[in-house]
Formats: C-alpha cells, structure tokens, sequence
C-alpha cells in the first residue's frame, strides 16, 4: 500500500485507489495512513472524528467507516488478479485490540520519504558539505504538493498532525536556504524568499535570510524595508519588536555601504522609519 498525505490524501493498493469520498470516511483512512503499521486506538479515532462529543452510534459508526474501506481495498485486491486472493482486506486494515492498524506491507510513504531524505540533508550540512545537504533536502521538499491533509476534513488529531508536519516542512526549508546562502546563492534566493516572506510574514529568520540575500545582491534598501515591514507586522499582531539577531542585522545594515560606510541622512532616515 502506497500512502501520500503531504498535499490531497492519495491511498493506493497495487496502484488501485481505495480513497474514498465520504468526509467521516476518508478521515478515518487519514488518520490509519499516518500512523500506518502502527495501532490507533478507537478512542483516538472517536476524538478525531467527534471532538469529545460522540453520539450513542459512535462505535457503531466507526465499525460501518472500516467496513467501507475494507469494501474499497477488497475491490482493488481482487483487481489485482489471482495472486492477492490470498490476502484479504482485514489482512490489510487490521482489527486488533482497542484499534485498528493499516498495513503497507512496505509500501511507500511521502512523510517516511521526506523524513529520510531530509534527515540526510541534515547530516550532510552538519559535516561541511552544503551542496549536497541543499541537494537532499530540496528532494526532501519536492515532495510536498500542498498542506497535510489538503482535502480532508480535519479533527484536533489530524490538526496536530498536519501543524507538526507544517513545521517540519519548514525546518528543512530554513536550513536548505542557509546552505544556499553558504553557497553564495543568494541571488538565485530572492524570488523564492519574496514569496516566503509573504505567506510567513512573521517568520524572522526567513526575513533575517531574505535580508541577508538583498543586502549580498546590492539591494541594501530593500533589505532594510523587510525589516521595517517585519516590525510593523509583529507590533501590530504581537506587541512584539523583532529579536535581538535581527536588530543587529539591520543595525549592521545600515552602516554598511557599498564603499563602506553609510551617509549619516540614510542612517537617520532609516531608524526613523523603522521606529
């Protein structure tokens, strides 16, 4: 069974779909993916899917949900010829004590595929070798086609799930662009980092790189409006002012000049704006 959760939920057996359509359903399926070849009590199932308010049928329901998967892997199964007779669909979505476990049968994953490749691309950055750290971890990134869970209706499980994978996803992208910016790529950054800013705009150290990679490509004002625009925003929805690191790097910014040293009127206009 191939399992893909980092964008739409994608859940094949022999290349067969056996995603279903039906919202409660296709929940369950997504909570039995992610924690698949593992158990998932029915208690977690019950909360993913009625949020500590179960009605009188909730086992009833749960039972008639495993049923209708069980239907969809039987029919791809049996599609698959006479060589899958011998399994059958409780082989694969297994009833065990207190839950349920969804079985691969090594099969692939895109969460598992992500982790490894980004967990190299650590290791690789961590010894020196940046190229072939940013290599491995934007094959780590490549594999996202959107938001966990993209099209499935998402309980407080899933929710956690789906923010930690957010967060991972976002720890890989931190640390591939710092390997770009150690590789003096900073250039190649800019439109990549414009975007990000954008959508995480309270996001300091994507707004510290994106600083850095303008200040590099000569862009030392447009440096300094992402700081001032970065401040206004987490004042404005925080009441907070930006880190000490990133007070600094502007600070350093504004004292550098292509030839030096900045002119005392851009200093003073620049700290004027930013405050």
């Amino acid at each position: 069974m191939d399992i893909e959760i980092l964008g739409a939920l994608v859940v094949t057996e022999g290349g067969i779909s056996v995603t279903p359509t039906m919202p409660k359903v296709r929940q369950v399926l997504a909570l039995l993916a992610f924690f698949a070849d593992h158990v998932v009590p029915v208690s977690a199932l019950t909360e993913e899917l009625w949020a500590g308010r179960p009605p009188r049928s909730a086992r009833t329901a749960l039972q008639t949900y495993v049923l209708q998967l069980r239907e969809l892997i039987t029919a791809a199964l049996s599609a698959q010829g006479p060589d899958k007779e011998t399994v059958s669909a409780k082989d694969v979505l297994v009833t065990c004590p207190g839950g349920y476990l969804l079985k691969t049968g090594g099969g692939a994953s895109d969460v598992r595929e992500f982790e490894r490749l980004a967990g190299r691309g650590y290791r690789a950055v961590g010894d020196g070798d940046h190229a072939g750290g940013a290599r491995l971890l934007r094959e780590s990134l490549a594999i996202w086609r959107g938001a966990p869970f993209a099209d499935v209706q998402l309980g407080k499980q899933l929710e956690m799930e789906a923010a930690r994978l957010e967060e991972s996803r976002l720890c890989a992208l931190d640390r591939c662009i710092e390997a770009d910016l150690e590789l003096g790529r900073h250039r190649e950054l800019l439109a990549e980092l414009t975007l990000l800013v954008s959508r995480y705009r309270t996001h300091e150290n994507l707004c510290r790189q994106f600083m850095i990679a303008l200040q590099r490509s000569g862009r030392r004002s447009e440096a300094l409006d992402v700081y001032r625009k970065l401040r206004g925003t987490l004042m404005r929805e925080l009441s907070l002012e930006p880190s000490v690191a990133l007070r600094q790097l502007q600070r350093s910014i504004l004292l550098a000049h292509s030839d030096g040293a900045a002119t005392a009127a851009e200093l003073a206009s620049h700290v004027t704006r930013a405050g």
